[in-house]
């Protein structure tokens, strides 16, 4: 059943102040809607973006002051640039600032084939492999009980992870899916990352927010609207209701290594007619384990 709340009304009542947070894609839909509700609350935000001067335009009167101790800082990152990732991860580091929750919202949808200048397949750099290192690199400054949370997709019920071609170097290129497998892949992190980090009190969690009226989805309907009159339409104040219940209202165990939609957790449907719950093999921890590998092997770097 849709859940038609906003972010602001999961997050009724709630005092985060204190609260730390790491949000990418602060330039504008879901990223700018999740900043905005969660400084109302109190937490103190980082937020992160490829086009700097486009995300202070869109966070201008965000960050023009402090609302209940919460406020916005705004941080340089290119995920599609490892060199970038690793000096944004740099900067984090030494700035001695902690996070409670780290969420990975940035990301591109359905673009045109194209190599990062890493060498990378350009929507798998950019929504899976560079949050992969972003977040590897920052897990010392996660708290203890913090959440990583993964803005994934339903589109990974439509494609696997291909473990043998994950740039497409054999694979004849299709937009939709090279999107729908970084999603699969974004979700197979947050399993590896929760069962790897699970025993120090960090839990991560993936989820879909919902097909959300933003600045991607709207070149999409304008492109194709007979497929997008197939979706129910919900804006971006309740496309980040998910992200506001996954990291902040539920409970750690109910989310940690799960998939969500709609503000609760989604059990495994592999139907493939189905247009609800979440593959098996997204959750397969064997496949996280073996993406987490050939990450590291293409990154050429180990995380422990």
């Amino acid at each position: 059943m849709l859940d038609a709340r906003t972010a602001s009304e999961v997050l009724e009542g709630i005092d985060l102040s204190g609260k730390h947070a790491l949000v990418t894609g602060v330039s504008s839909g879901i990223g700018v809607e999740t900043a905005r509700v969660l400084v109302a609350h109190g937490v103190d935000v980082t937020g992160t973006a490829r086009d700097l001067p486009k995300a202070r335009l869109a966070t201008e009167k965000l960050r023009a002051g402090k609302r209940a101790g919460g406020g916005l800082d705004l941080a340089e990152l290119d995920l599609a640039s490892l060199r970038s990732v690793r000096e944004c991860a740099d900067r984090l580091l030494h700035a001695g600032k902690r996070f409670d929750v780290v969420i990975a919202n940035a990301g591109v949808m359905a673009v045109p084939e194209a190599r990062t200048v890493d060498g990378f397949e350009i929507q798998f750099a950019t929504n899976y492999l560079g949050h992969f290192v972003l977040i590897n690199r920052i897990a010392p400054i996660i708290n203890p009980g913090g959440r990583v949370v993964m803005i994934a997709s339903a589109g990974h019920r439509g494609a696997d992870v291909d473990m043998g071609d994950l740039n497409f170097d054999h694979t004849p290129y299709d937009p939709l899916d090279a999107y729908r497998r970084s999603k699969t892949a974004m979700i197979l992190f947050a399993v590896e990352f929760d069962r790897r980090h699970n025993a120090a009190g960090i839990r991560a969690t993936a989820l879909h927010p919902g097909a959300v009226l933003t600045e991607t989805t709207r070149a999409m309907i304008d492109q194709q609207p007979e497929a997008a009159a197939a979706f129910d339409w919900k804006p971006v104040e309740q496309g980040a209701a998910t992200l506001a219940w996954a990291g902040f209202v539920a409970p750690a165990n109910e989310v940690g290594g799960h998939y969500c939609e709609d503000c609760h957790v989604v059990a495994i449907n592999d139907d493939p007619a189905a247009d609800f719950g979440v593959r098996s093999y997204a959750l397969d921890p064997d496949r996280a384990r073996g993406l987490w590998v050939k990450s590291e092997e293409l990154v050429k770097e180990r995380f422990g």
